[in-house]
């Protein structure tokens, strides 16, 4: 099994130039993944309003809630 400082070790042995372009690649597929849990995220959350498990709320009531949380 690749441990986290193996995968370190062998990505410091690539020039400069390669880590950049690694680095970029890493960013924009952790970005894609971010959406990705997001649209996941709106879906299950419209379905269960849909269903009737939750009910509208203004702004202002859910701010309230908020920052009855600190």
């Amino acid at each position: 099994m690749t441990t986290i400082n193996k995968t370190l070790e062998a990505i410091m042995q690539l020039d400069f130039n390669t880590r950049e372009i690694l680095l970029q690649i890493l960013e924009k597929r952790q970005i894609e993944d971010r959406r990705k849990e997001i649209a996941r995220n709106a879906k299950a959350a419209l379905t269960s309003f849909k269903k009737g498990k939750h009910s509208p709320q203004t702004a202002a009531d859910i701010i309230k809630k908020l920052d009855a949380l600190d």
